[in-house]
């Protein structure tokens, strides 16, 4: 079944904030951006935008049966009940994925997903708002670039990064890597995978092996030159041959789906083929063969850390699953502790907006709208120019930037207006990533390392959910387990949908000064003092 989200002006619901939902709904699984939409799979392995195909159909009719002054109720995936409230209320609201912390096990929520009681909803799979690669790629742009700045005097031209992982999140990793002026192999188990990503060039070449990619590496390093080469295999076996060869890149991180043992990761020793028969005859064996491949790989990337590379975990859990048998796992720091804090302190994070016309020329407009409110951003600026030459939609036209506080809520403010004065042809949906100061909590990604010890507090992405709700949200979301699975993250997520109206702009300022000021007490209260001059004395702080 082809899905695919409407375009035009022409809606099949009550008024704009439902329609717009809808069609975000619909655009997580349009073929162009959905990992496996024939599973309702969006991306991650494993998250879903619906439960089943039955409780698709279902939120689709609620969705367009929903009356102005009604709020409906989805529960990890499926549509329950739609409750009469107010035009202010957000029109849906979810909570996705949740477990009672003593059953939070990945074996207690496989046997409760497998009776079809709940899904794995990843984080902007369930929320209805991912955009394709273009969603993870800026965040991992930013980072290659904090790694740049960091270790290398603000460029990676001549320097070798190694990765694994060509899924529909890491699959971003290549131009991030080319567009900071590097050189990146990426491991990859699925053939298939790989052909797609020279055919789409994510990459410009294949390697047959490890030693043929390096030499491709070393050639471009030495020119200078930046290029993404794809390397068929698994990374427990290719990081410990790059160790014993004595083949030490630069940098060295992963972003597979090791959150997920049984449905992502791909175990050493066998062809993909084989690991898929594997997964579905015998999956308590697969667990344990994924587990023992990720030790495997694990302890490569300390030795490789030894010898001198710059090793980070891009916030897929690898460390934590190996962290009994390996405790010296967490010498390797996770991103966000490394790099992306900083930003996060500023209350900068990855707002995205999707064109709900699916028009580019209402995305073109925006970026122009960018560029003239925030000349002296030289990052958003520099990035807005990236993402026009390299970056190609899927699905609905949409655009991400990392904003800060003050710029997040000008931003929103003249996308409405935009709206009212016709300048773009159709309502616009703001919406962001989960990987924003106040979303998340997960001691082993977002919160990892906080000054105050505060890492596995959880209480700072509910209130987000419900100070969003409080503020108008058309969408507010709970989630929990995202990339780092069940039992280790809770995270909230939250969309506007810009109709150009006097209220809408009211709506705006209210959500995006709640939803990213508290990020920003969240982190004064853990000990970063910097987090509250970027609150532009917008919030009373206690």
């Amino acid at each position: 079944m082809l899905i695919r989200a409407p375009r035009g002006r022409e809606i099949s619901c009550h008024g704009w904030p439902q329609e717009g939902i809808l069609r975000l709904l619909l655009n997580t699984l349009d073929p162009e951006v959905a990992e496996r939409p024939q599973d309702l799979i969006v991306y991650g392995g494993t998250g879903k935008a619906a439960r089943n195909w039955e409780a698709l159909a279902g939120i689709i009719r609620a969705l367009q049966e929903l009356e102005d002054d009604e709020t409906l109720v989805i529960q990890s995936g499926k549509a329950v009940a739609a409750f009469p409230t107010h035009p202010l209320a957000p029109r849906v609201i979810m909570a996705n994925s949740f477990l009672v912390p003593a059953w939070a096990t990945w074996p207690h929520f496989w046997e409760l997903e497998k009776k079809g009681l709940t899904m794995y909803g990843q984080s902007t799979a369930a929320a209805w708002a991912y955009i394709g690669t273009q969603g993870i790629l800026e965040g991992t742009y930013e980072t290659m670039a904090a790694v740049a700045r960091t270790h290398f005097n603000g460029t990676l031209a001549g320097r070798c990064v190694l990765t694994a992982g060509l899924g529909a999140m890491g699959r971003a990793q290549p131009l991030a890597v080319t567009l900071n002026g590097g050189v990146i192999i990426v491991v990859e188990a699925n053939p298939e995978t790989l052909k797609q990503s020279l055919r789409k060039e994510i990459c410009q070449v294949l390697a047959r092996d490890a030693r043929e990619a390096w030499q491709l590496a070393e050639e471009a390093c030495r020119r200078g030159e930046p290029l993404a080469i794809g390397l068929p295999g698994n990374a427990a076996e290719v990081y410990p041959e790059m160790v014993k060869g004595g083949l030490i890149p630069d940098v060295v991180t992963d972003q597979t789906a090791a959150h997920d043992p049984l449905n992502g990761y791909v175990p050493a020793g066998l062809s993909f083929a084989e690991a898929l028969e594997l997964r579905r005859t015998a999956p308590a064996e697969y667990v344990k063969r994924s587990l023992r491949s990720m030790a495997v790989q694990v302890q490569a990337m300390l030795d490789l850390q030894k010898h001198g590379a710059v090793v980070f975990e891009y916030g897929n859990n690898l460390r934590a699953q190996v962290a009994e048998e390996i405790p010296e796992a967490f010498r390797i720091p996770g991103f966000v502790q490394a790099y992306i804090r900083p930003l996060l302190a500023q209350g900068r994070g990855p707002f995205r907006w999707v064109a709900l016309s699916g028009e580019p020329a209402d995305i073109f407009y925006l970026d122009e709208v960018i560029r003239r409110l925030f000349p002296e951003d030289e990052a958003i600026c520099r990035w807005i120019s990236h993402a026009q030459s390299h970056v190609w939609f899927q699905g609905l036209p949409a655009r991400i930037g990392w904003l800060n506080f003050e710029e997040r809520i000008r931003f929103a403010l003249e996308v409405n207006k935009a709206v009212q004065t016709g300048q773009v042809a159709a309502p616009v949906a703001i919406t962001r990533d989960h990987l924003d100061a106040g979303a998340m909590a997960s001691p082993r990604r977002e919160t990892e390392g906080l000054p105050d010890g505060s890492d596995a507090i959880a209480d700072w992405p509910i209130l987000n959910a419900l100070l969003n709700a409080s503020n108008g949200a058309t969408l507010v979301g709970l989630h929990h387990g995202g990339g780092v699975g069940i039992g280790h993250s809770v995270h909230a997520g939250m969309t506007v949908v810009v109709d150009g109206s006097a209220e809408a702009e009211r709506r705006l300022e209210r959500v995006f000064t709640g939803d990213v000021g508290l990020g920003l007490v969240r982190y004064y209260d853990a000990g970063l003092g910097q987090a509250r001059s970027a609150a532009q004395n917008r919030i009373k702080f206690m």
